[in-house]
């Protein structure tokens, strides 16, 4: 990957960071496990995301329950990265409860993907 590639994937990746600390403030993210598969479960969740470096077994129970549900998944960023956005310690997986902090975060979580 060309520098120019990475400053845009670094670039993206902050600003996904810095809206997933705005949902938390507003009260949009349910982190945690259980608690990301409870939002999914209640109809609540409009995106899930979950780290690059978790489980897989936690990845493959993700995968399945978006299907399932009908809830867009996105495997993203790492634990430490993830929590410190929310002001946690790390999280593997979280979900956004808000269908139009959901897009604006899933526009920059599918620029990345399609890189």
């Amino acid at each position: 990957m060309n520098d120019e590639m990475q400053q845009k994937a670094a670039a993206t990746k902050k600003r996904v960071m810095s809206l997933l600390g705005l949902a938390t403030k507003a009260g949009y993210v349910a982190s945690g496990e259980f608690s990301t598969e409870k939002a999914v479960k209640e109809g609540k969740a409009c995106v899930v995301i979950v780290a690059e470096d978790a489980s897989e077994n936690t990845k493959k129970m993700f995968r399945n329950m978006c299907t399932f549900y009908d809830v867009p998944i996105y495997i993203f960023g790492e634990k430490t990265d993830l929590g410190h956005a929310i002001g946690k310690e790390f999280r593997a997986s979280l979900s956004i409860n808000d269908q139009g902090m959901a897009r604006s975060i899933e526009k920059y979580l599918n620029q990345e993907s399609s890189k």
